[in-house]
């Protein structure tokens, strides 16, 4: 299967940024690199195989194809949908927080 383009909307880049201010903040810069590197291979992985990721929460928040695919060591979740022609991310959260939440807000496009 070719792999897809892994596309950001602006919330899952605001996430990212979120993780890694916070690492920064508590002065752990080698988990903000290491959370950055582990973002770049789930989104590698979900590019090629967009599958891979579970369903888990499709059906809890009423998105049927909602995919997420932790991030290996970091308790964080990437929330995504496979497009015919690319994978729309929608958030990157950490797993503790309250997930159905999220869907109260209104998904934002890409990044310009």
């Amino acid at each position: 299967m070719k792999s897809k383009p892994v596309i950001p909307r602006v919330q899952a880049n605001r996430d990212t940024e979120d993780a890694v201010g916070y690492y920064l903040g508590e002065g752990a810069t080698s988990a903000a690199l290491g959370f950055i590197d582990a973002l770049e291979k789930s989104y590698s992985l979900i590019s090629r195989h967009p599958a891979a990721g579970s369903l888990r929460y499709a059906g809890e928040l009423n998105l049927p194809g909602l995919r997420f695919c932790p991030l290996g060591r970091y308790p964080y979740l990437v929330f995504y949908l496979e497009r015919t022609d690319h994978i729309d991310v929608w958030r990157v959260l950490h797993g503790k927080r309250d997930i159905p939440a999220w869907m109260q807000e209104e998904p934002e496009p890409f990044d310009p």
